[in-house]
């Protein structure tokens, strides 16, 4: 069965195919998923892989773990399962923003409804 690793700490300059070349070394490397920024597209210094077996796994933890790659030192280790998440809502979320209704207080000489009798100004 295969078992997927967590690598931590990666350079933003790393690819799949470096990932991918350094875990083929411990066995039969059957994905690997570069995570990025969904907006700017830029890598987010973590990756998953997927070994084809447990022992596998075992062996580039056991070799990789702590091990240089790219002038940073990787975090290696047993993927845990995804969370599962509330569904999120769509549209832009956050707060309320300002607020829509209540008593503004007073307006001051800014005037309001209530200004008095209107003037005309016909010739």
């Amino acid at each position: 069965m295969s078992t997927k690793l967590f690598v931590g700490n990666l350079s933003f300059k790393a690819t799949e195919n470096d990932l991918h070349d350094a875990f083929a070394q411990y066995g039969t490397v059957t994905e690997v998923n570069l995570m990025t920024d969904r907006m700017t597209g830029r890598p987010r210094g973590f990756a998953f892989v997927t070994m084809s077996t447990k022992e596998e796994a075992e062996a580039a933890i056991q070799g990789l773990n702590g091990a240089d790659f790219d002038g940073r030192n990787l975090t290696v280790n047993e993927a845990r399962p995804r969370e599962d998440r509330p569904p999120r809502s769509g549209g832009f979320g956050g707060g309320g923003g300002r607020d829509r209704g209540g008593d503004r207080g007073d307006r001051g000489d800014r005037g309001g409804r209530d200004r008095g009798p209107r003037r005309s100004f016909s010739r």
